[in-house]
């Protein structure tokens, strides 16, 4: 056993509120059952077959308010895994249920028995036809498809405010549409053709001409029973009329009937009736979109309105006026958002009754956007508007910062009136359309009901499309709050039914939530028709049952998932998933919704629970140990978790005195590791045919097994040789600023092609006529950030403040910036150091000026200096620090200096290799980087450029290319000498 081995104990939740009603049974401590597992594992392979209870438990929620725990997880990899699962449910009389992001809001992404990943090996982008259409895999996230589409000018119809996390696969399946897309621009509206895997094993690709002759082959049946149904339906001309009319306003509430009306063939019939279908019907592998105009100019406002009614019945005067979306926040939704980032503070002090419309017009061209002007002023006139707006004249903009700044408040919707619920309060969130001009009556009724169940739920939605989002907070462990929703449910369906013969789902399609009143909504015999077109395609009943059809009166109480309160960073989460695609390990083990999840779970086990034993024993490397520490969850989360300083904080809570006492000695005396590290790497690239990687990989091996694997990292072959012995002379008599070597690079050196980036920095400053100066006393200070990750709070505090008292000698009390030359240790310096400062230290890094060095290049440099030789190409690679200190413009434009060309991935992440976190834990950037790595081993670059040298080191281990700083590039560039 090592001898620092990290506290499993320490992990245990403080405060335990179980035993739930909806916590794992006991009998799922093992995970899945023996059986199932052996079974699928022989079919698939074991690597495809996620068995543990914390794999059940973390497959367990999605964004919706309902929580089932699956039997057994398989990551399908491809159609053959896909056949094979529903082969085997159909012989075994079993259930199947699909998931990709997770962000439906009804429960469409969770299953009790067999649950298929097609998220992780589904994503891809193919644009064809100059962009006018696109081939898309169901993994992709509707924002990495318009990604790929923006160039050439396109986008995808459905716009969900949820797009950097949903997957196209989800909106097909639910006929998502959004801010914009109404009836006109939504899944159904714009998918050209699809492949669609039949419950039979069955592939249908609907753009094959032949696919026709092939299906009838293959299912006979299934096509003679469609045209049967279609000829019923046709000949049923009240029938006809009524489907008609259900598809005038946004509806996505059962079966799309009119497939059997637009389709002619039963290919065609199949094609409409897979949009919307939630994966009862069938498997979507792949989707053709045709896509739409990008309109790049827009003019928005933020209009404020005395009441929610008064701000509905201002609507058609800006969807006559041409405005492409109009969006209602209500009071509850504003003030909610004031946690947002960039949301003023004073719209928490807004009257209740304020209501919000967001209006955006969008023009391809400034002409266009004139119009707009003009017709939005004419809307604009009369209408009676509340502070903030300063007047009426001048309320539309077309600054894009301001107009981000208004979409950001309203894409916050669901998940800051989330965060703000009371703690350990379940969140229902619910959507309906009515005619648009009946919204008004609509907004009024709705309130009066809120008010006569008790709920004082917040409203928004898309308003020109007389669609309306409403939450709901309440307790789910308390069988009286759960009696008082479902009162108010039933009253809620039949007024919105009954009085305004709306849709019950406007587009979150039908979900567990509403399946009990499908009936209710479109009568008895259009959803018998739907249960007949189940059995049809399904008759097994293996896809997703009880998830669209259910005649269970009270199938949408079953299943409510209770939110135990547990650590108070993560309470606000509403397991939304939008942090999931940003996070270094989704891939590898955990995501930070899951952490949170998994966290949840231990709460409501009782003490002594196997399944709590069991996930513990799973959390310390799945949760903790494989975080990348990079906190780029918390840009991702709109109330801002950070998930990755909770994981700090658990593996300071697992390190017992011995290990607290050998970080601290490590930071007293950080100026003999320094010397003794950088010797180390200096001997093994001295040995001949990297012999010295292997002894040093041998060595550190042997200190990992005898200390701690998570205190030592391992030696990597890709690790660069050691850095020069003395750092660059510089005089502080005329220095224009500080320049702090990084302690990354006091260690280690760069390739041997390009100035080291110490010696280029001095030149490049030096060449631009603003010298910098090199603190003489700098070895054996850091700026802190490898205690802060590794959440040792003892050496994190002296190092911080050692760090700063120095840095405020060095700058001369502030007077000179400060250039820390790797980002990480500039976001260190400038933020993460100031918690762990004393009350004078924190007074006296009030006045510092830190700055990462691609910023000081960009401001003060590149303006003063001649670029001689330009490279054709770069691909930039910028880090999540510089995320987080919003330096990426700058990053890019001293690029643009260097290359005609430059790229940024569109799959760009993190590469988790977090100081030395990928060199504890290689998997973990290999893991991160694949999808990026891919894009980028596409096409030759001549240059690969970050900001930040273990993150060049990562995405050399994890593409096989060179990578060095961005400005050893432009010293490169603008050296006078030959190249």
């Amino acid at each position: 056993m090592p001898l620092l081995e990290p506290r499993r104990a320490a992990l245990r939740p403080r405060a335990v509120r179980g035993p739930a009603p909806d916590r794992v049974p006991e009998h799922l401590a093992g995970g899945t059952p023996l059986p199932l597992r052996t079974a699928l594992s022989e079919l698939l392979g074991p690597h495809k077959v996620l068995w543990k209870v914390s794999d059940l438990v973390r497959y367990a929620s999605d964004a919706s308010p309902y929580r089932f725990v699956p039997q057994v997880v398989v990551l399908a990899e491809d159609l053959d895994d896909i056949s094979a699962v529903l082969s085997f449910a159909r012989g075994r009389q079993r259930e199947v249920v699909f998931r990709a992001a997770g962000t439906s809001l009804n429960g469409q992404a969770q299953g009790e028995d067999i649950l298929v990943d097609v998220r992780r090996h589904w994503a891809g982008v193919e644009v064809l036809d100059e962009g006018r259409r696109a081939r898309i895999r169901p993994g992709t996230t509707v924002f990495r498809a318009n990604a790929a589409l923006a160039r050439y000018g396109r986008v995808l119809g459905p716009d969900p405010a949820s797009a950097v996390a949903c997957t196209v696969g989800g909106v097909v399946a639910n006929n998502a549409s959004g801010m914009t897309a109404g009836t006109t621009r939504n899944a159904y509206r714009t998918v050209s053709s699809l492949t669609l895997v039949l419950p039979g094993g069955t592939v249908v690709d609907t753009a094959d001409p032949l696919a026709d002759e092939e299906l009838a082959r293959a299912e006979p049946a299934l096509c003679r029973g469609l045209l049967e149904l279609k000829r019923e339906i046709e000949a049923d001309a009240g029938l006809t009329a009524r489907i008609r009319a259900k598809y005038t306003i946004k509806n996505t509430t059962g079966y799309r009937l009119d497939a059997f009306l637009d389709g002619t063939t039963p290919v065609e019939i199949l094609r409409g009736l897979a949009v919307g279908s939630e994966g009862t019907l069938g498997f979507i592998a792949e989707t053709v979109f045709d896509t739409l105009p990008l309109d790049r100019l827009s003019l928005g406002a933020l209009l404020f309105f005395p009441s929610l009614p008064a701000a509905a019945a201002a609507v058609p005067r800006f969807t006559g006026a041409g405005a492409l979306a109009v969006e209602l926040m209500d009071g509850n939704t504003l003030r909610a958002s004031v946690g947002v980032a960039g949301v003023p503070a004073d719209w928490a002090d807004l009257p209740p009754g304020t209501t919000a419309l967001l209006v955006e017009f969008r023009a391809a061209d400034e002409a266009g956007r004139a119009r707009d002007a003009e017709r939005a002023a004419e809307a604009l006139a009369g209408l009676e508007l509340v502070a903030p707006v300063p007047s009426v004249t001048n309320a539309f903009t077309a600054d894009p910062a301001v107009l981000a700044g208004y979409w950001r408040a309203r894409k916050a919707f669901v998940t800051a009136v989330g965060g703000a619920r009371p703690a350990g309060s379940t969140l229902i969130t619910e959507d309906f359309a009515v005619p648009p001009d009946r919204l008004a009556q609509a907004c009024g009724a709705l309130l009066d009901l809120q008010a006569e169940h008790g709920f004082d739920a917040a409203v928004a939605g898309h308003a020109a499309h007389g669609n309306l989002h409403f939450l709901l907070a309440f307790d789910a462990a308390d069988p009286a709050d759960v009696e008082r929703y479902a009162a108010f449910m039933d009253a809620f369906c039949r007024l919105i039914v009954e009085r305004f013969d709306g849709s019950l789902k406007a587009e979150h399609s039908t979900g567990r939530n509403m399946a009990p009143f499908l009936e209710l909504e479109w009568g008895p015999k259009a959803t018998d028709l739907m249960w007949r077109t189940k059995a049809l395609i399904d008759p097994d009943g293996v896809l997703a049952p009880r998830i669209l059809l259910d005649r269970d009166p009270r199938a949408h109480l079953r299943g409510l998932k209770t939110i135990p309160p547990v650590e108070a960073v993560a309470d606000p989460c509403i397991e939304c998933g939008f942090c999931e695609p940003t996070c270094p390990s989704t891939d590898l083990t955990t995501t930070p919704r899951q952490r949170i999840v998994l966290r949840r779970e231990m709460t409501r086990q009782r003490p002594g629970s196997p399944v709590l034993d069991g996930l513990l024993d799973a959390y310390g490397y799945d949760a903790v140990d494989t975080c990348a520490g990079d906190s780029t969850c918390k840009l991702a989360c709109p109330v801002g978790i950070d998930t990755g300083a909770l994981m700090r904080d658990f593996r300071h809570r697992r390190h017992g005195p011995g290990e607290e006492r050998a970080a601290e000695r490590a930071a007293r005396h950080f100026a003999v590791v320094e010397r003794a590290v950088r010797l180390a790497v200096a001997a093994a690239d001295a040995v001949p045919d990297r012999a010295g990687d292997r002894l040093l990989g041998a060595a550190t091996g042997a200190l990992r097994r005898a200390v701690s694997p998570e205190l030592v990292p391992r030696w990597l072959p890709q690790v660069p040789g050691a850095a020069a012995r003395r750092l660059p002379d510089t005089r502080r008599v005329g220095a224009s600023a500080v320049y702090y070597p990084a302690c990354v690079n006091r260690i280690f050196g760069g390739p041997e092609d390009v100035l080291p980036l110490p010696e280029a920095v001095v030149a490049l400053s030096r060449r631009a006529g603003r010298p910098v100066w090199i603190p003489q006393d700098v070895t054996g200070t850091c700026c802190a950030t490898v205690w802060h990750s590794k959440g040792y709070a003892a050496g994190n505090r002296l190092m911080a403040n050692r760090i700063v008292e120095a840095a405020w000698g060095w700058t001369a009390g502030g007077r000179l910036p400060l250039v820390v030359d790797a980002s990480s240790c500039a976001l260190g310096l400038a933020r993460e150091v100031v918690p762990y400062l004393t009350e004078q230290n924190r007074e006296l890094h009030a006045h510092l000026t830190v700055l990462d060095p691609v910023v000081w290049a960009a401001r003060a440099l590149l303006p003063r200096l001649g670029v001689r030789r330009a490279v054709g190409s770069a691909v930039l690679h910028p880090t999540c620090s510089m995320r987080h200190l919003g330096d990426g413009a700058e990053l890019r434009e001293v690029a643009a200096a260097c290359a005609r060309e430059v790229v940024v991935p569109d799959d760009l992440g993190c590469c988790a290799f977090a100081g030395d976190r990928g060199m504890l834990h290689p998997e973990l950037t290999a893991s991160a980087t694949r999808r990026e790595a891919a894009e980028i081993r596409q096409r030759p670059y001549d240059v690969h450029l970050s900001a930040n040298r273990m993150c060049e080191v990562g995405m050399e281990r994890a593409t096989g290319r060179r990578w060095h700083s961005v400005l050893q590039e432009l010293e490169r560039a603008t050296r006078d000498d030959g190249p």
